[in-house]
């Protein structure tokens, strides 16, 4: 009596065996016995995983909204002095070339900044920048990449590719989401052809994994479409044919799914995406020219000889509903194709020829901020305004470029002897090239 007075729990009768009640672990905030050293202690004193030493916690309860209200209150601003909504609008206006400082000032500004939020408000809002970014092989060939930031006209670093593909050829490059840069395909030196697909994600800055290709390939045409990565063609190490086959991937289902496969074997060499149509043109197993379209809405390939093809070269781009394709090495000559005569004729001439040189070819044709952009082996970039009298802009890139690589070359006159002596000294050239927004 002076027990149970005393506030002393009764004792069960003896038999009985008192269980207490179960929980969801991630619901139970029971703390063990701060004596109780060893896991196996732990599991005496508590018998099992989901067995909760306070049976008033209610099993996979919520947390209120009250209760996130007041988490929010107690939380530092974002900026002192200002409601949070207004301090992200003021930091929406900073531009993308301080976002790296703006993450290390505290870690609330770090996760604003990595987080989808912030990004889609500064899309939505029309602040969201446009950079190009340019992979290219370097003299003892391995793979770099970097950034070109058009408004303040400056080159950045960025974090190295992945290792496997420090070294690949034929590996496909395209955007996804305005904002994620893929890679995928390809041959490694070591590995051979591989089904590796990664992705650059613009808004953190890291590299990440994407489910892989369902076949090896490399050297195959690669094209996007409504937000789709679809492939087809090319070769794989170890087969002694062209591949049909061809595949796409949704990054809304997160998953590759096979399509109808090619008329015939094909290592495409150049494609463009033009009236809702995929065109390809490449060789076959017999080093012939074959040209085929593929239409995304009844998934059937043809075999064609449109004119559209056939005047196709490299480097091209669908912009605006029209096609654009360079008349010349340095692509100073545009041409475009006439859909109502069908046939291609000269849109533009800058007259400001560069020369024939690999280092002036022209070795790309972008979007970038309304205007077809020119990419050149040189780094050089030139702005072409399409919309109604064409205009010529040229950026001062190569000089930008020039100053950038110099504060990064460290290699020493006997490591550049090596290179020429053992053959592998080339000069660079770009491989890949697209425009991300961030």
């Amino acid at each position: 009596m002076d027990a149970a007075v005393g506030g002393a729990p009764p004792r069960p009768a003896s038999g009985i065996r008192v269980r207490v009640p179960l929980v969801e672990s991630v619901s139970c905030y029971c703390r063990v016995d701060g004596g109780l050293k060893t896991v196996v202690s732990a599991r005496k004193f508590v018998p099992g995983a989901k067995l909760c030493m306070q049976p008033d916690i209610k099993p996979n309860k919520r947390k209120s909204r009250s209760s996130r209200k007041e988490r929010c209150r107690t939380q530092a601003p974002i900026l002192p002095g200002l409601p949070d909504d207004l301090a992200i609008n003021c930091l929406m206006r900073v531009p993308r070339l301080e976002h790296p400082n703006l993450r290390l000032v505290c870690k609330r500004w770090n996760r604003l900044l990595s987080g989808n939020y912030y990004y889609s408000l500064r899309k939505k809002l029309g602040m969201a920048e446009e950079w190009v970014f340019v992979f290219k092989r370097d003299r003892d060939r391995k793979i770099s990449w970097h950034a070109f930031d058009p408004v303040h006209q400056v080159w950045k670093s960025l974090p190295p590719v992945p290792p496997e593909y420090s070294e690949a050829v034929g590996f496909g490059c395209a955007v996804l989401s305005g904002c994620y840069l893929y890679l995928f395909g390809g041959k490694d030196p070591v590995r051979g052809s591989m089904r590796r697909v990664v992705f650059y994600n613009a808004r953190i800055n890291k590299w990440l994994r994407a489910p892989d290709m369902l076949e090896k390939r490399h050297c195959f045409g690669s094209c996007v479409i409504n937000n789709r990565l679809y492939v087809a063609g090319g070769e794989c190490e170890g087969i002694q044919r062209t591949l049909r086959s061809a595949e796409f991937y949704d990054p809304n289902r997160n998953r590759w799914s096979k399509i109808s496969e090619m008329s015939t074997g094909m290592v495409p060499f150049i494609g463009v995406v033009y009236d809702g149509k995929w065109f390809l043109k490449g060789h076959d197993s017999h080093r012939q020219v074959v040209s085929e379209v593929y239409m995304p809405t009844s998934n059937v390939w043809s075999m064609t000889a449109d004119e559209v093809v056939t005047g196709l070269r490299n480097p091209s781009i669908s912009f605006n509903g029209r096609l654009f394709s360079a008349d010349c090495r340095d692509g100073c000559k545009l041409r475009v194709y006439d859909r109502d005569t069908r046939s291609w004729t000269r849109f533009i001439d800058s007259r400001r020829h560069l020369g024939s040189s690999r280092a002036f070819e022209a070795a790309a044709l972008v979007s970038l901020n309304g205007k077809i952009c020119i990419i050149r082996n040189n780094m050089s970039i030139t702005l072409v305004d399409v919309s109604n009298t064409p205009t010529v802009i040229e950026i001062n890139s190569a000089h930008m470029w020039d100053i950038f690589a110099r504060k990064g070359q460290h290699r020493s006159f006997i490591a550049n002897l090596w290179l020429t002596i053992s053959g592998r000294h080339f000069k660079t050239h770009i491989i890949h090239c697209q425009v991300l927004q961030v």
